[in-house]
């Protein structure tokens, strides 16, 4: 904290600043004049918390010094300290609300007290000036959410509740039920994506500042962010006298700020607020996205929606196939298509993104890959000037196809091997056995002509070359067993007969049994 000590005397000032218990309450900081006009500069660069001034002083006196204090609403603590029990002086310290008033000379007991006194009520009051800053802090923030709360229900809401009309009246002084109303809708997606980096709440906050200091100048409406929706933004008008030129302003004041040329949605006008926002809301999902204008009041000619469900069969199979090429191949089909049969609206790419989520977790699911997995988003669709991007929404969605078909194919590639893995190992634990590739295929519940075909991929061998190699090696390893019978070993790996064991083992190894353990017995 800080004080000021004010008094042309030097001697009363290096008095106060013995006498006073300053680190006691908090004060680290205390400033000293020798008059007001020197006074109010200071109190105006630090901005003290406590004020001891002096009422008879050269230049400014401390009446002068106290109507100024009072007048710029400077939140001190000031202390009159005078050598005159004067009741003119005493009378204007209390109207400017001085904190108290000590005659010279000063006692250190009542100097003590009374700074004590002031400075745990400059905290108090603090508290309180903060408490109330926040409150209104909040306030202010918490206003808006409730009025975008209040007019988004609304939107769906066949009669307009008795307390909504009456808070509307209150806040709006218009009677809401009786008024016709015109509703416009704003695309937000691009001005979040190109001006605001993705910050949504940002862009939704300084847009409906930005219309709403426009709307309230002639009580015109009122905009407000669509809570049921992810992204809208909705102005309502209820006098529909300028609607035009006021949505031209308003066009005009956002691309100022964000330098994005928006497309608006303007709907009907109705006495029933749902009808408004529905006549607005269809508009808004139907139009050609490819067409650049300010602002549209009719969806166009309306054509029918491209299903990705529709081609979902072919999907499938091009994807098992892992070609990147024949993926695009087929896109190129269905893109050519929503060019030339259908209209390129946000309700057809809420379709799509829609359609290929499911299409997606149905793959995944049938893949066994978790549905939890993070994949690519694509949404960018819009030019550095917020326009629809043709081209961009492409490039969108050959990301996300490329990545799924990677994906999967990893899967399957790795599913595969593990399938392999498995064969393997089970050959390895069962090359004493009769095993055949029926019983392989019934226990992996695989074909046998996959099996065949993927074990000789994997492995560049057959099924029965390669168990054959492991039960030569086997074999290699017992026949350095000298005590070991020939039809001892023949049995170990898997041969019930002795002679057909010795043929196979000459033609894999070169040598027949006996003579590779006699070539064992000439190194040892």
């Amino acid at each position: 904290m800080k004080a000021i000590i004010i008094d042309d005397e030097k001697h009363v000032r290096e008095g106060l600043l013995l006498l006073a218990e300053w680190n006691q309450y908090g004060i680290h900081t205390i400033l000293e004049a020798e008059d007001g006009e020197q006074a109010k500069k200071l109190i105006e660069e630090h901005r003290p918390e406590i004020i001891f001034t002096d009422m008879r002083m050269p230049k400014l006196d401390g009446i002068s010094l106290l109507k100024w204090l009072h007048s710029s609403n400077i939140k001190s603590k000031t202390i009159v300290v005078s050598g005159y029990d004067d009741f003119e002086y005493m009378r204007n310290a209390i109207f400017y609300k001085s904190f108290d008033y000590i005659l010279k000379p000063i006692e250190p007991d009542v100097l003590n007290d009374t700074l004590e006194k002031a400075v745990n009520e400059w905290k108090e009051q603090a508290r309180s000036r903060k408490y109330l800053v926040e409150e209104s802090r909040v306030i202010n923030e918490v206003r808006p959410l409730y009025w975008d709360r209040l007019f988004s229900n609304l939107c769906n809401a066949e009669i307009i509740p008795e307390e909504a009309e009456e808070k509307i009246v209150n806040e709006f002084g218009v009677v809401f039920s009786k008024l016709k109303k015109t509703a416009a809708l704003i695309p937000i997606k691009p001005i979040v994506m190109k001006s605001f980096q993705g910050d949504k709440d940002l862009a939704f906050f300084t847009l409906t500042n930005i219309c709403n200091e426009v709307l309230r100048k002639q009580n015109a409406g009122v905009c407000f962010r669509n809570i049921h929706k992810d992204e809208e933004l909705v102005i309502l008008f209820w006098n529909d006298k300028n609607v035009t030129f006021l949505l031209d302003e308003l066009y005009s004041l956002i691309y100022q700020f964000s330098k994005i040329c928006i497309t608006i949605s303007l709907g009907e006008t109705s006495l029933n607020m749902q009808e408004a926002y529905a006549s607005s809301l269809e508009v808004y999902l139907k139009h050609d996205l490819r067409k650049q204008d300010k602002i549209i009041t009719s969806g166009g000619q309306s054509k029918p929606l491209l299903h990705l469900l529709d081609y979902s069969n072919d999907l499938k199979w091009t994807i098992r196939t892992g070609s990147p090429a024949g993926v695009e191949s087929l896109l190129q089909q269905i893109f050519q298509a929503l060019e030339s049969r259908h209209t390129l609206s946000l309700e057809q790419i809420e379709i799509w993104e829609n359609q290929f989520e499911l299409l997606r977790n149905n793959w995944l699911k049938e893949y066994e890959i978790e549905s939890s997995f993070s994949f690519y988003r694509g949404v960018d669709y819009w030019s550095e000037e917020g326009a629809f991007s043709l081209q961009k929404f492409k490039e969108e969605k050959r990301k996300e196809f490329n990545e799924l078909v990677e994906t999967l194919t990893t899967k399957k590639f790795q599913k595969e091997k593990n399938n392999m893995q498995g064969i393997e190992e089970y050959l390895q634990q069962h090359y004493q056995e009769d095993v055949t590739l029926q019983e392989i295929s019934d226990t992996f519940f695989l074909s046998r002509e996959y099996i065949s075909r993927k074990f000789k991929q994997e492995y560049s061998l057959t099924i029965t070359d390669y168990l054959t190699n492991i039960r030569m090696e086997k074999a290699m390893k017992l026949l350095e067993n000298p005590y070991l019978k020939i039809y001892e070993v023949a049995y170990g790996v898997g041969y019930g007969n002795e002679k057909y064991f010795s043929k196979v083992f000459k033609k894999q190894v070169g040598i027949s049994p006996n003579e590779f353990r006699q070539s064992l017995l000439k190194h040892n």
